[in-house]
């Protein structure tokens, strides 16, 4: 984009999981980086988890700067997910330095932050910053969710990553749900849970 010298690329992951945070990363990347992997980079949703971590590691060489936000599923029961995401893709921000000068963003905008900012439908599929910062946001949750595995065994997030699976929903009938469960998410809410669990 013409004018502007640090453009951040953000996205989130985890916002429709049933556990867990929801966490966001910011990556400005070099102008006209040229390099072979950036071929390879795609929506984190499109990779497995080894070419993730393996692209991860190459963003985090090649970017001008990068940053990750995560906010817990307390906030995110109390002030529902668009709020949270939001907070988490500012913290992404905030952790850049260089700050950047211009926000592309997937899908939603940041009204509090006071930087110009376009938000792009699809973006982890149509820009390449925001496609980073989908798989450095996906690489740090996961890395989160496999440690809280071993706190909460027994619901397999080392594995589901707190998503709704199969195997989740039936670990969820069979020990109701822990600490990190979104109470605020079907079917955990308090007149869902019976009916759906």
């Amino acid at each position: 984009m013409k004018g502007y010298h640090f453009i951040a690329g953000i996205d989130e992951v985890g916002r429709g999981a049933l556990a867990g945070p929801v966490a966001a990363a910011a990556v400005i990347l070099p102008e006209n980086l040229e390099t072979a992997w950036i071929h390879q980079v795609r929506d984190s949703k499109l990779l497995s988890a080894r070419q993730r971590s393996r692209l991860s590691g190459y963003i985090k060489e090649s970017a001008l700067s990068f940053g990750v936000g995560v906010v817990s599923h307390e906030y995110i029961d109390a002030n529902g997910i668009i709020k949270a995401t939001r907070m988490a893709m500012q913290e992404a921000v905030q952790n850049l330095d260089p700050q950047p000068d211009h926000l592309i963003i997937d899908a939603l905008k940041l009204p509090s932050v006071k930087l110009p900012q376009e938000s792009i439908i699809h973006g982890d599929r149509l820009c390449l910053s925001i496609s980073c910062a989908s798989i450095l946001a996906k690489v740090a949750r996961d890395l989160l969710m496999a440690g809280l595995d071993g706190e909460y065994p027994g619901y397999g997030f080392a594995s589901n990553k707190g998503y709704g699976t199969g195997m989740h929903l039936e670990n969820l009938r069979r020990l109701g749900p822990c600490p990190i469960h979104r109470r605020s998410f079907a079917p955990l809410k308090k007149n869902q849970l019976a009916m759906e669990l």
